[in-house]
């Protein structure tokens, strides 16, 4: 939330507030040092890097060096960098109207300075938020040095203006994110002579603009994202470009399941679907974050590439759908999703996944295996232990079970018939309701572990992909 913006207007009112300048490296090694003290979250939303990315983070801030996050997809490099602009003030002061956000009491650009000399202490003073503090890049192969830096605005020469007046200049991004945070994010993309052109920027901290008698010394955190195996003399970055950042700092995918399923939760957006909530139960969030390990870990997949935490959450977000899906056909009035949700993760998920030679046309066995892997990994944790005798009796007369995507819960249940001990199983699950949905998800997660535990049988109907299967003894 938002604090009310500060009232000086005018460069007096701000002197005498007793407003003291700082450069940005220094704004953001004081709040930082203010949280480290107070115990406040430095990084908030960042899961699973406290004791390896983050402590390296925290020196690089406060030895005030540019920096480069070096990490495979979807290791959550934006988002750590994304969060360094709460470490800003919450407010700052800029001269009004200045595209560069020149500080009042010592203005860079060309008009800012004519503006002081002619207004001394009534120049005007207006406030910029810390979220307008952060300018981002994303690198193409397309990116020019005047998207970045700048260019002559054809415009202000049309106006009437000589060619070498140093206002005709359109300002790039990282000019206009002076006295901010700037991102350029998959660095090594940008064309050699692109990146030629960051290289005063970093060590000279001013730019060039097509030739001009300007130089405009720049206050700017500068920080970049890149691919590890980019980012080498024989990748895409040239050498004096990566000499002139002060430190690289490796990212990582989650070191701990409880760390991937923290992330799971935080970040999945299956809270409202489509109007209608739906719960995914922890042992299906649970199978997901195995299921995204396992898939890093095969050999079957190429591990340059990384599986990125989007592939986790796509996957929660699409066994979400499911459960929505079937109460809006079944009209359920609450959506939770069931082990019958989990196929169609399969298909949905396979083009995120870049799969060794060797695996052409195995795509989806390889990934329908480790599915079967992490539901029974699941399994063995939570009711690996449990008395289910109670529901095996159910087919001790030869009875079976139909379930499929599109059976209602309270159809399920109906089917199953009361089971003693199925309190127990809920409990065992961290389920503490007693809605027919959270029942129908206990007991055919139970069904699916005693099938691949060898205890009941499974018949799968061909040709489907909605999770349509009968258990039977």
């Amino acid at each position: 939330m938002r604090s009310s913006t500060p009232r000086e207007s005018t460069l007096d009112e701000l002197r005498n507030s007793g407003h003291v300048q700082l450069p940005v490296k220094a704004e953001i090694r004081r709040n930082l040092l203010d949280r480290l003290r107070s115990g406040e979250p430095r990084f908030p939303g960042i899961l699973g890097f406290d004791d390896t990315v983050l402590p390296h983070l925290e020196r690089a801030l406060l030895a005030g060096h540019d920096l480069v996050l070096l990490g495979e997809r979807g290791q959550g490099k934006t988002r750590l960098i994304r969060t360094l602009a709460g470490l800003l003030d919450e407010w700052t002061p800029v001269v009004a109207g200045c595209e560069i956000n020149d500080h009042p009491y010592a203005p860079v650009c060309v008009r800012c300075r004519r503006l002081a000399a002619e207004l001394g202490g009534e120049l005007p003073v207006e406030w910029k938020h810390r979220d307008e503090r952060y300018g981002e890049k994303l690198a193409t192969p397309d990116t020019s040095v005047g998207d970045l830096i700048g260019d002559v605005d054809p415009i202000k020469v049309a106006e009437g203006r000589t060619l070498g007046d140093p206002e005709t200049v359109h300002f790039g991004l990282v000019p206009r994110t002076n006295r901010g945070v700037f991102s350029i994010n998959e660095l090594p993309d940008l064309a050699e002579r692109i990146q030629v052109s960051l290289l005063n920027v970093l060590e000279e901290r001013d730019v060039q603009i097509r030739g001009y008698a300007l130089r405009l010394p720049l206050d700017v955190l500068l920080i970049a994202s890149a691919n590890p195996e980019d980012y080498t003399n024989r990748g895409r970055i040239i050498t004096p470009l990566k000499d002139r950042f002060g430190a690289e700092i490796r990212t990582h995918y989650p070191l701990e399941l409880d760390a991937e399923l923290a992330l799971i939760r935080q970040e999945s957006d299956f809270a409202d679907l489509a109007g209608l909530p739906a719960e995914v139960p922890d042992h299906l969030v649970e199978i997901i974050g195995r299921f995204t390990r396992l898939v890093r870990e095969s050999t079957a997949v190429d591990a340059r590439s990384g599986v990125s935490a989007r592939f986790a959450l796509a996957g929660a977000e699409t066994v979400a759908a499911g459960a929505v899906r079937r109460a809006a056909l079944a009209g359920e009035e609450r959506a939770v999703a069931r082990i019958c949700d989990l196929p169609a993760v399969v298909p949905s998920l396979m083009g995120k996944v870049e799969f060794e030679v060797s695996e052409e046309g195995r795509e989806q066995e390889v990934l329908e295996h480790l599915l079967r892997r992490a539901v029974a990994e699941t399994y063995r944790r939570t009711l690996g232990a449990a008395d289910l005798n109670g529901l095996l009796d159910k087919f001790d007369s030869g009875d079976s079970v139909e379930s499929g995507e599109l059976v209602p819960a309270a159809e399920l249940l109906r089917r199953i018939g009361q089971v003693p001990g199925l309190a127990k199983i809920m409990e065992r699950l961290g389920m503490s309701g007693e809605s027919p949905g959270q029942a129908a998800a206990a007991l055919e997660f139970a069904l699916e572990g005693l099938f691949l535990t060898r205890r009941l049988s499974k018949d799968a109907t061909e040709g489907r992909s909605d999770g349509t299967a009968t258990y039977r003894t």
